[in-house]
């Protein structure tokens, strides 16, 4: 296949352009940003027509924190919105018939019952403080339903845990909480601080899964998977975030006091999703989440030079 990966920079464009180089069968289309603005319409329709690869994946969104969701909900819905469409409308115009669109765990009910089964989309309010992206993301996986059933394509929807790796986002207003907690631990360490405040309780529990993995995933289900549902893709495994407090800060080589800000917010309390149906397909994730903090702090310190 020549697959199109829109958003090839980000955490998990980049990891699936490095997935997709291990496979002689395959090659791999991209454009920045300055190359391709995915909110000009027209401009998105031109490309595809001329490209015209066999498939089209969509890793390309506007993404953040609890910060930044709260800080841009016009831009977190807006946007997602007029890349998703853009992209699948235009796939369509082309006669793409193969189509990936990643979405998030988000996607599910604040107070879904544990582990989350695909079927629990829309069964009860979503967490307030990242709506704007959730409703983008699910309006995203509900085009892909309606491109199958009105014109059959054979696009498909993923919905992946909480993704980390190398490429993360470790700006502390707008990144995610597993990035934002290495960097303040590495940070507290090399400034010989004694504590450091973590928003929320750390009661919450959150499931991580390696962008390498999902990835894997990604390519795995193009080749593997056609049918209504989209699939959930994590490791099965969650922790707390007081855990992943400690971990990280055993990675890091903190050796200080870790404190809990109540006052700031939690967000959803608990977010497993349930993989049996990807397991049943034949896959399953391998990277251990040691393992990837690790090597993502090997990689944060060679980027950053901290």
């Amino acid at each position: 296949m020549r697959i199109y990966v829109a958003g090839h920079r980000g955490l998990v464009g980049s990891a699936l352009v490095r997935e997709i180089e291990k496979h002689p069968e395959h090659t791999w289309i991209g454009k920045s940003r300055a190359e391709l603005d995915l909110l000009d319409r027209k401009s998105v329709f031109d490309f595809l027509a001329s490209e015209k690869p066999d498939a089209v994946v969509i890793a390309a969104a506007k993404v953040g924190g609890i910060i930044a969701n709260s800080t841009y909900p016009v831009e977190f819905l807006s946007e997602n919105l007029q890349i998703e469409t853009n992209l699948m409308d235009g796939s369509h115009a082309a006669n793409i018939d193969r189509l990936l669109f990643l979405g998030s765990s988000c996607i599910y009910p604040k107070l879904s019952p544990q582990p989350i089964k695909e079927e629990y989309l829309l069964t009860g309010p979503l967490e307030p403080t990242n709506e704007p992206y959730a409703l983008a993301k699910i309006s995203g996986l509900k085009l892909v339903e309606a491109y199958r059933r009105q014109h059959h394509r054979k696009w498909i929807s993923v919905m992946p845990s909480n993704i980390y790796g190398p490429g993360d986002n470790f700006d502390l207003e707008s990144s995610h909480v597993l990035p934002a907690l290495m960097r303040k631990l590495h940070e507290a360490k090399a400034q010989g601080e004694p504590r450091v405040s973590v928003w929320g309780s750390g009661k919450p529990k959150r499931e991580f899964l390696h962008a390498d993995d999902l990835a894997k995933a990604c390519i795995f289900l193009l080749r593997n998977y056609d049918d209504d549902s989209h699939v959930n893709v994590g490791t099965g495994t969650d922790l707390s975030i007081a855990e992943l407090a400690t971990t990280i800060a055993e990675v890091v080589g903190f050796t200080g006091e870790i404190s809990f800000d109540k006052s700031k917010p939690d967000g959803v309390p608990r977010k497993l999703l349930d993989v049996s149906r990807i397991h049943k397909l034949g896959w399953k994730s391998s990277i251990e989440l040691h393992e990837g903090l690790v090597s993502i702090y090997d990689w944060y310190r060679l980027h950053t030079q901290r």
